[in-house]
């Protein structure tokens, strides 16, 4: 450890676990290469701040990995987190999906039975909306990271949210419903006022804004409640992502189901209502789990940390001193007064940012936009490397969206009546979300304990290892649905736009999706929340959240684009609006093409990929 003249700064060699050494304290007065050093010798050991390190006695009393309860205090073991926190966490995301799905699921039904909208203008507005949720998570992210810290944040967007489904379900019984009876696709609603419709309008987006805001933190918050520094909670804190993506399908299956239902047959007020009944009761289960959460302290503005880094390695660069650092890199500037605050490990590559926290002649004043911690570095470093595994992910997206589109719409081509009842085409999606509750529980009970034992460590797959694998079943998803539109041209009627191919054939693709979304999105929300910095936890989610929305419009991108090929010649096109004319199961095979391509570039990604290191962490990493 090297101290300045300036005795509040502290140079820390970064290459060294301080509290399990003894180690020398060099004093350099001032700091130079010619001055005369003297070094004491420490008989204990210590922290980077020389402070004695906890007790094994402590360590069970209190929390490791930083967080405080809600006075800001040292979080206590037994009496913060854990389940207790985490199940209400669980059957809250579960309630919020009930009720955010509870509009989103017919909102394009609505907008063209009540508003009067034709179908484009409607999906339209439907897909604007959608795309401002996950606009908004950017927001949610930034405040909770930056300033109000998770739980500010879920309890401010989650009101909004409330207060949004309470509007619209006003607006809807009052202004917009009417004659009473409308709206169920046989007897018309009346015009509406220029007022009437700004109000729903503003009700809708005041709930995409409560959701987009809510939807990155509880995930993260969630997993807040467990000390990954501790054997079983660091576990359970792993498991608690499956078990929240479960609680999400969970709640979104209800909507599709029993409000979708009831909101097809006209009875859009009661769906909205019911929708506005489980927002409140997950807010108020929230508030109620006020005293017994864990929660970390939020680190400040993340976009000029990331600033000054860029502005002090760029100035450092020119120093003298500068081209020397590769080969003594321990004189790279740490600080570990903030104990909330975990500190990185020094990783290589990226060398050019090393040179902001590289002590120079003229920095020895501690000034962040000459001279920035290790920590404050590979912040950024993490960054950029969490950037390409994201990428990977979008075309991953762009399958899954296929479920809530093409699969649909080829659904609605094949035969859809067992004797006189009709399934809806949409409804196939109950197993993809059956497919999910099963495959989280197979994994979490038999596959991770199986592998863990062959590989003879504490988990079984990386979080890269199973989105990979999450990849490699979304292929096999496209195959199979290109295969069921083979069979289904096959069986065409010549006079209709249908198939005499039972719409049961589906089942198949729709299970694969759901077993891929257990391990692609669990894997990722999983890996963004532990591979990302204390102080941007919520943007590693949020990041999951902006994979699906560029899904949607690459996958719209892709369509398009391959029907003004595909339509030359006077040829109806892949895709046209008779699919017996088209071929659709070439566009599925294109994409699973695509994912082919995409699943290599990411193997590639994943093995260059560093695991981020937090200082006094002793858990292992399985690599790649």
């Amino acid at each position: 450890m090297t101290v300045s003249n300036n005795p509040s700064i502290i140079y820390t060699p970064t290459h060294i676990k301080p509290a399990h050494y003894t180690h020398h304290l060099l004093l350099h007065f001032p700091f130079s290469s010619s001055t005369p050093t003297l070094t004491l010798l420490l008989q204990q050991p210590m922290s980077c701040l020389g402070k004695a390190v906890d007790t094994k006695k402590e360590m069970n009393i209190y929390t490791q990995d930083g967080t405080v309860d809600r006075h800001g205090h040292p979080a206590i073991r037994k009496t913060t987190g854990t389940w207790t926190a985490a199940t209400l966490i669980l059957v809250n995301q579960g309630l919020a999906t009930l009720a955010f799905f509870g509009v989103g699921v017919n909102l394009v039904l609505f907008l063209t039975r009540v508003v009067g909208q034709d179908n484009a203008e409607a999906a339209n507005n439907v897909s604007k909306w959608t795309g401002t949720v996950y606009i908004f998570s950017l927001l949610g992210a930034f405040l909770s990271d930056s300033y109000w810290g998770r739980y500010k944040t879920c309890a401010i967007f989650q009101a909004i949210f409330v207060f949004g489904l309470l509007s619209l379900s006003l607006s809807s019984s009052f202004l917009l419903l009417k004659p009473h009876g409308c709206g169920d696709g046989e007897l018309p609603c009346g015009s509406h006022s220029t007022s009437a419709i700004a109000f729903f309008y503003l009700s809708i987006y005041l709930v995409a804004l409560g959701n987009g805001g809510y939807q990155p933190n509880i995930a993260t918050f969630g997993a807040d409640q467990f000390d990954e520094d501790h054997l079983n909670e660091g576990y359970s804190k792993m498991a608690f992502f499956s078990y929240f993506y479960l609680a999400l399908n969970l709640g979104s299956l209800f909507s599709n189901t029993v409000l979708g239902y009831f909101e097809d047959q006209g009875l859009w007020a009661l769906g909205f209502w019911a929708s506005t009944g489980s927002a409140v009761l997950a807010l108020l289960l929230f508030l109620c789990g006020t005293p017994r959460y864990r929660h970390f302290t939020p680190k400040g503005n993340p976009l000029a940390r990331f600033c000054q880094v860029l502005a002090a390695a760029t100035r450092n660069s020119w120093k003298s001193g500068a081209n020397n650092y590769n080969k003594d890199p321990d004189h790279l500037f740490e600080d570990c007064d903030d104990e909330d605050y975990r500190n990185i490990l020094h990783t290589e590559g990226f060398k050019f940012l090393d040179r902001a926290a590289l002590i120079t002649e003229d920095n020895n004043t501690r000034n962040p936009w000459r001279l920035c911690t290790v920590t404050q570095v590979e912040e950024v470093k993490c960054i950029l490397r969490l950037l390409p595994i994201w990428l990977c992910t979008i075309l991953y997206s762009v399958v899954f969206t296929q479920m809530a589109s093409l699969f649909v719409e080829q659904g609605a081509a094949m035969k859809t009546t067992i004797s006189t009842f009709h399934i809806p085409p949409a409804s196939m999606s109950s197993f993809d979300i059956l497919s999910v509750a099963a495959c989280i529980f197979m994994y979490r009970r038999v596959l991770d304990p199986v592998v863990a034992r062959l590989r003879k460590g504490p988990k079984g797959l990386t979080e890269l290892q199973r989105m990979g694998v999450g990849l490699v079943i979304a292929i096999l998803a496209m195959v199979s649905a290109g295969v069921v539109e083979l069979f289904r041209l096959k069986y065409k009627y010549a006079e209709r736009d249908e198939s005499s191919l039972s719409i049961f054939w589906q089942v198949p693709q729709y299970v694969l999706i759901g077993a891929s979304e257990v391990f692609m999105y669990v894997g990722q929300l999983e890996f963004f929340y532990s591979q990302t910095p204390d102080g941007l936890k919520s943007f590693g989610s949020a990041l999951c959240m902006t994979s699906i929305s560029l899904g949607n419009y690459v996958s719209s991108l892709l369509v398009t684009v391959v029907m003004k090929i595909s339509t030359k010649d006077e040829m109806p096109g892949w895709i046209p609006g008779n699919l017996n004319k088209g071929h659709l199961d070439r566009f599925f095979f294109l994409l699973a093409a695509l994912t082919s391509a995409d699943f290599i570039i990411y193997i590639l990604t994943a093995r260059w990929y560093k695991y981020i290191k937090f200082q006094g962490s002793h858990k292992t990493v399985q690599q790649v």
